[in-house]
């Protein structure tokens, strides 16, 4: 049998190819120090797992759990923007409960557009962006993130027929991949824009706990008009170090809200129950591993920036995230340079036109590992003379 249209349309799932190349060169017995991927290495907070286990040994919890979530689990999304970022939520209109971000950031195109309808995505950005467009059948445009700009858009730079076309937007703050944080003045710019030229707004916070040098973070809903324009994403991957556990939810304007709702009325039956509980009790419960993780990423940051100077690579530090968006050596496309640092000193990055055109001269280094690796990768990066 062949496969359909849409899904042979699919971009090439680029951590893939990642993946693939440092199998084999482990498979060889290299010692690689993987700074390639964004799998969170701390584990879930105890009290967090105490949590799962305890829902897990309650029968109800066996049993189909309600379509969109338990109410636990939309009350407590609800007060955690309450006590994180002051923005009153409706938790029965105003939340929707996803199977991890990702498949509310692949679905929405479904939910909001048509067939041959525009949206606008960042260059670079999360690949599987690409991904909801081309399953939705609708056309994407890319809109570049510059670092001459701070990896902002500027939507003065966007042209009439792209503001009169287009119908959904996506951002990413802290940014994957460049690390970038927003202002509330690059949001308040970003409502006036969306109302201006009737284009929704999806803001894609999966760092949004993660801000480096005492700034948190700024939500886009935290933002006046915001919810007149969009919905913000966020997920419990980051924040609590829950990636496999596959939980998120959306929260702002009450029209999306719904039709995510809708579409996943008919795509599943809600979470397993007893992660819908522990994801409520993570979100409510004390935040002071949070506070302990986004130290321990800043520590990560400063020694690995710290390294880096001293063999003469040089970019700009972090402001958030877990990611450092680095330069390539001279002479180096961005997918020859990580394959150079993976074949000559067993250290592997991702490659930044796997995030986009404009990724092109940039690698990624995800600060993944403890800080001694880090430095030990850049000790091997600057054996190798490059900078």
């Amino acid at each position: 049998m062949e496969l359909s249209d849409r899904l042979k349309q699919l971009p090439q799932q680029f951590f893939a190819s990642l993946v693939g190349k440092v199998a084999k060169a482990k498979a060889e017995g290299r010692d690689v120090i993987n700074l390639g991927q964004g799998n969170p290495d701390q584990p879930t907070p105890a009290h967090i797992v105490r949590s799962l286990q305890s829902a897990a040994e309650d029968p109800i919890t066996h049993k189909y759990s309600p379509f969109r979530g338990i109410n636990e689990l939309n009350r407590a999304s609800a007060e955690f923007y309450q006590r994180e970022y002051g923005v009153e939520v409706d938790p029965e209109k105003e939340v929707a409960i996803l199977f991890g971000a990702k498949a509310g950031l692949v679905e929405l195109p479904m939910c909001l557009l048509n067939e041959g309808d525009l949206m606008l995505l960042p260059d670079p950005g999360y690949p599987d962006y690409e991904s909801g467009a081309v399953l939705a059948n609708v056309t994407f445009d890319t809109f570049p993130l510059k670092e001459e700009n701070q990896f902002l858009p500027d939507y003065s730079a966007f042209s009439d027929e792209q503001k009169e076309k287009a119908k959904l937007l996506y951002l990413n703050y802290p940014n994957n991949p460049t690390g970038a944080t927003a202002s509330k003045e690059f949001f308040e710019e970003t409502i006036a824009f969306a109302k201006e030229n009737n284009i929704a707004i999806l803001h894609d916070f999966a760092y949004g706990a993660i801000g480096f040098d005492g700034d948190k973070p700024q939500s886009f809903m935290s933002i006046e008009g915001a919810k007149e324009v969009g919905i913000e994403m966020y997920t419990l991957s980051k924040t609590y170090n829950m990636a496999g556990w596959r939980v998120g939810f959306a929260v702002g304007n009450p029209t999306i809200i719904a039709a995510i709702n809708l579409i996943q009325d008919h795509l599943y039956v809600s979470l397993f129950p007893a992660v819908q509980q522990a994801a409520a009790d993570a979100l409510t419960g004390d935040q002071t591993s949070v506070r302990e993780l986004v130290a321990l990423y800043e520590r990560r940051r400063n020694r690995f920036i710290a390294a880096c100077e001293s063999i003469g690579w040089r970019a700009t530090a972090p402001a958030g995230s877990f990611f450092a968006w680095m330069p390539v050596a001279e002479g180096f496309t961005s997918e020859a340079f990580a394959d150079y640092l993976l074949d000559k000193a067993d250290v592997a990055v991702a490659a930044g036109n796997g995030f986009g055109k404009f990724g092109e001269g940039y690698v990624r280094v995800g600060l993944l590992v403890d800080e001694e690796r880090l430095e030990e990768a850049v000790d091997r990066i600057g054996q190798l003379n490059l900078f």
